[in-house]
């Protein structure tokens, strides 16, 4: 009985499924957290803020700094391009799985970022964080089905909120599904910064590595869950012929 309840489950790890987007979250709000104690401040995932700067430097002429927060939102463009041509059906012959793919990326920045001590500039982290984010944000966008965000809960606070008004509203038994899965990842995303806030006080530069040993348990359960699919796959073939 447990075994075949394990297999369920490895079977539902999928790139949508709600487990791996509670470890995606767990990630993105540690990041972000991770930046802000540690990395001068910002909120590294998030780039309305450096929008936002920019505009108010450049408006006030101080160009250099405006430059300085024009620098992580090209990191973030960039990071949406190579998730893109990962993508691409010519990249599967080196490439077979771009989730996976992604994963694996990740987990080698955020390794390199805890060997970077606070005594270099905090722009280099930065941008890692918002190459490493962006990438995360294109790969990862679908949470059973509905469009959601790894990296910021803006967007997952309103789906959840309107979730809920219709569950409530109209008796809607899938609108009270959304609502709790939504629910779930605001929720990682709020317990990955508290832990990132608290890891990096103690830690310090190399807290990041905590999210590294996350990234490293969602790509082996991916790729657990992956395999157990096609599995399933290959059975259910064979049953029909």
């Amino acid at each position: 009985m447990l075994k075949n309840e394990r297999k369920i489950r490895l079977n539902n790890f999928t790139s949508e499924s709600v487990e791996l987007g509670i470890l995606l979250a767990l990630v993105g709000g540690f990041l972000d957290a991770y930046t802000f104690i540690g990395r001068g401040g910002v909120f590294a995932n998030a780039q309305t803020g450096n929008v936002v700067l920019m505009g108010i430097e450049a408006a006030t002429g101080e160009w250099g700094k405006a430059v300085l927060h024009a620098v992580p939102i090209l990191a973030f463009i960039l990071g949406v391009v190579v998730a893109e041509i990962i993508k691409k059906p010519s990249m599967r012959l080196f490439v077979p799985d771009a989730e996976r793919a992604v994963l694996i990326l990740e987990i080698a920045v955020l390794f390199i970022i805890g060997f970077i001590p606070y005594t270099s500039p905090d722009i280099i982290v930065t941008v890692a964080v918002s190459f490493v984010s962006s990438v995360q944000i294109s790969s990862f966008r679908k949470l059973v089905g509905s469009a959601y965000n790894t990296t910021m809960i803006t967007g997952n606070l309103r789906s959840a909120t309107q979730d809920a008004y219709l569950a409530f509203a109209k008796k809607d038994r899938e609108s009270s599904l959304r609502a709790v899965r939504f629910s779930t990842i605001n929720l990682s995303f709020l317990a990955g910064a508290i832990i990132g806030g608290l890891l990096t006080s103690f830690i310090g530069a190399k807290a990041v590595w905590a999210a590294v040993i996350v990234l490293i348990c969602s790509a082996i359960l991916f790729n657990a869950g992956e395999s157990k699919s096609k599995e399933s796959k290959n059975k259910n073939a064979g049953v029909g012929v």
